[in-house]
């Protein structure tokens, strides 16, 4: 058979041109150890691009053979471009990008999908590892200080123990996950929150406002995701160490192994120890908690078919903290000879995500925890299990301009104590309860400019019954750099028997619950502004601003002044508010100086016959600030950061108390320099609490009668009140929760990172 020689010529043509164009560059964009989703790769002076999947893995076709350059970028990083020789069919390369702006972050906290944060109709804060190095610490709870209306509250002046507020309410209003798992509350709110490594997270998320309609009870006020990272990513090896002149030791390790072609590792470990008994202030009481703490992370990630999700992860947690007198030692524990706090905790979690082999995209995710409490404060012992199951189904579906997300949860809650909270007629009586829910959300995307997400949670709890948390969030892209936000929606929370009493296990106040307890709802309204400004000398400005109202009703409040030797809780008759505005704004000039402010004022206050009364422990104000400078020449960084709260009302005594009734304004400042000069290593070092400010100035003493903590002298009358007498003048009692503030004074520290990619 002939063959013309026209189209011989052509086929070799055709050869030719497939064999120029048939090249593939591959690879992934990080950045610190993660994996960046949504950067934009593309091919220099060409149209050829493509952007990163949620993995941070790309992958652009059809290049011709030769020298190109490819181009990697994502707005609020830098930018970073490679010189390439495509020779073979197939050519990969890797960017480690570094953050300028947390502006363009992918979140998935606001709505359970991963999304930019520009483009989120639900607000969303991100703080990735590089703001916490600003100001290290050992554990979570301290991390979070320079967070704008977010507040660690200490609510122990003995054992230090506390939770979490945010934008002035309690500690229970906030819910903490770990990827996503709702693992963190009851017992370990208070307890729970040391000892995640920091070698470990990737970024925190943090909604303020009810969350409700997605999570369940405990989101009223907020919320706090701490993401891990992925095995994959991850680097190699981490070592965080640094020890202060108080004493404390810290040591933060993480390490990643692969293991196969198929599955991913990673191992972490944190380790505080603090032994030293101060007393500053010179009440005969420890100013500080002793501690001595491990926690054991690892986290599994396995490759399957179709890059369908599958990941496990446990977490072991030790620690034995006490406070007290200082001549307390372990057998003084539980007698009434030398007063002393001691708690020992033990903690097991396990979570996990699964992704269905199904074209649709259906995902399961789980987890158990395991907590064991055994704890004295002074004389009275309180020991505690606690155990939450919890599974969830999710179902992502696109359909036209609809992005539909439906849910079914089932949390299994078991509550155990030695205290009349789980007894029933002189018998033990677990609180043990089993909450099925399901959930839709609807994000109707009309355009480029607006977005509408709709929701709805459905919840059943055998103790009240049927519960609807609704909520609906709009956002209107009025430019490229330009985001409004309104959400609107309801929250619920139903009472904790532990979180509710455990300020009255630390002093002589009884609790006292004076009726069957109904679940709090609110009515919450938030509006947002983001707003990105590039500047011509290549300067970045980012605002973030916010007002919000939430109208609560069933409020369940502690009672501090009606009786000062009680804790009374039951809901209030009538009304509470809180609202208030903030702002963040972050700053990066091109000379390097980097600067993140944040202020917040609010006012939350219950109405209840007739009469307005401010919420105990809550500040009008409080700002935050973190300025950044690097001197090059010399590898230095220099990070100065700090807060200041304004006045709380706090718990007194009765009339006579001497204390002060509302704390005065305060602030915690901090410096520290870092220098990266050696190869995969900093060694950093600085001044914690520049002002050595601490809670007993100004005032005659912190805890109320620390010369006679069992009360022994005091004398009462019939109805139990402490009397005036020649040896308490104040008629007071045993009380350490006359607390708003850290009562570490000024130290230096300094420690060593090491970090092996």
């Amino acid at each position: 058979m002939k063959i013309n020689n026209k189209y011989l010529v052509l086929l070799i043509a055709l050869i030719s041109f497939g064999s120029v164009f048939s090249q593939q560059v591959k690879g992934v964009v990080t950045s610190d150890g993660s994996p960046l989703a949504y950067a934009n790769v593309y091919i220099k002076g060409t149209q050829n691009g493509t952007s990163t999947d949620e993995n941070g893995v790309f992958e652009i076709n059809n290049i011709s053979n030769g020298e190109h350059i490819i181009v990697a970028s994502y707005t609020g990083f830098s930018t970073e471009s490679k010189k390439i020789n495509v020779k073979e069919n197939s050519l990969t390369v890797n960017f480690i990008l570094h953050e300028n702006s947390s502006l363009e972050e992918v979140v998935i906290t606001g709505t359970l999908k991963p999304v930019s944060r520009m483009e989120t109709p639900v607000p969303v804060e991100v703080y990735k590892p590089a703001f916490f190095k600003k100001n290290p610490t050992a554990n979570v709870f301290e991390a979070l200080q320079n967070v704008n209306g977010v507040r660690p509250q200490l609510n122990c002046n003995i054992c230090n123990t506390g939770d979490i507020h945010i934008n002035g309410l309690e500690g229970p209003y906030t819910m903490v996950l770990i990827d996503g798992m709702p693992i963190v509350s009851g017992l370990s709110t208070v307890y729970g929150l040391s000892g995640i490594p920091n070698s470990l997270i990737e970024r925190m998320e943090i909604i303020k406002g009810p969350a409700s309609s997605l999570y369940g009870s405990e989101a009223v006020g907020g919320l706090i995701n701490i993401i891990t990272k992925t095995p994959q990513y991850a680097p190699k090896l981490t070592v965080d160490t640094f020890v202060s002149s108080w004493g404390e030791f810290n040591l933060d390790v993480g390490y990643r192994a692969l293991l196969g072609k198929k599955t991913s590792f990673l191992f972490g470990a944190n380790y505080f120890n603090f032994n030293q008994t101060i007393d500053n202030n010179n009440d005969n009481f420890t100013d500080l908690t002793l501690q001595n703490r491990i926690s054991l992370f690892q986290k599994w990630d396995f490759k399957r078919k179709d890059n369908r999700l599958f990941s496990l992860a446990s977490r072991y947690f030790y620690e034995d903290r006490w406070g007290g007198e200082l001549q307390w030692t372990p057998e003084y524990r539980g007698g009434d000879e030398i007063y002393g706090e001691s708690i020992y905790t033990s903690r097991w979690e396990f979570l996990g995500k699964y992704q269905l082999p199904f074209k649709e995209n259906v995902l399961f995710t789980f987890s158990y925890t395991d907590h064991n409490q055994n704890s004295v404060y002074g004389d009275v012992p309180y020991l505690a299990d606690q155990r939450i199951g919890f599974g969830q189904l999710t179902w992502d579906k696109k359909i036209n301009k609809h992005d539909l997300l439906f849910g079914a949860a089932l949390r299994y809650n078991f509550y155990d104590d030695n205290t009349a909270a789980t007894a029933e007629m002189d018998k033990n009586n677990p609180d043990e309860v089993t909450i099925p829910s399901i959930f839709i959300q609807d994000e109707v995307k009309f355009n480029k400019k607006h977005t509408l997400l709709l929701g709805m949670r459905y919840d059943y709890d055998k103790r009240h019954g049927n519960i609807f948390t609704p909520r609906m969030a709009y956002k209107w892209s009025l430019s490229e750099n330009d985001i409004l936000r309104l959400n609107a929606g309801t929250g619920f929370r139903v009472v904790n028997l532990f979180t509710e009493d455990h300020a009255a296990l630390t002093g002589a106040r009884d609790v006292v619950i004076e009726e069957e307890l109904k679940p709090e709802k609110s009515y919450n309204v938030n509006i947002n502004y983001l707003k990105k400004i590039y500047t011509q000398n290549n300067s970045f400005i980012g605002l973030d601003m916010s007002a919000w109202y939430t109208y609560f009703t069933n409020m369940i409040l502690p009672d501090y002044d009606t009786n000062p030797n009680e804790i009374i809780y039951d809901n209030l008759d009538g009304y509470a508010v809180s609202t208030g505005v903030s702002a963040n704004v972050d700053m990066v000039f091109y000379n390097g100086i980097k600067i993140n402010l944040g202020g917040t004022f609010m006012n939350v206050s219950q109405t209840e016959n007739g009469i307005t009364t401010r919420q105990i422990l809550t500040e009008q104000f409080s700002g935050t600030w973190g300025i950044s400078y690097k001197i090059v020449p010399w590898n230095l960084n220099i990070d100065y950061t700090g807060n200041i709260y304004g006045p709380m009302r706090l718990p007194l005594l009765g009339e006579l108390d001497p204390r002060k009734e509302y704390s005065p304004v305060w602030s915690i400042q901090n410096i520290q320099f870092t220098y990266d000069g050696f190869k995969n290593f900093e060694i950093y070092g600085g001044i914690k609490n520049l002002l050595n400010w601490t809670p007993n100035k100004g005032n005659p003493f912190i805890i109320a009668r620390a010369n006679d903590p069992f009360d022994k002298n005091v004398i009462f009358d019939a109805q139990g009140n402490a009397q005036a007498t020649p040896n308490n003048p104040y008629a007071l009692t045993f009380d350490p929760s006359y607390v708003y503030g850290p009562n570490q004074g000024i130290r230096g520290f300094v420690g060593v990172r090491y970090q092996l990619d």
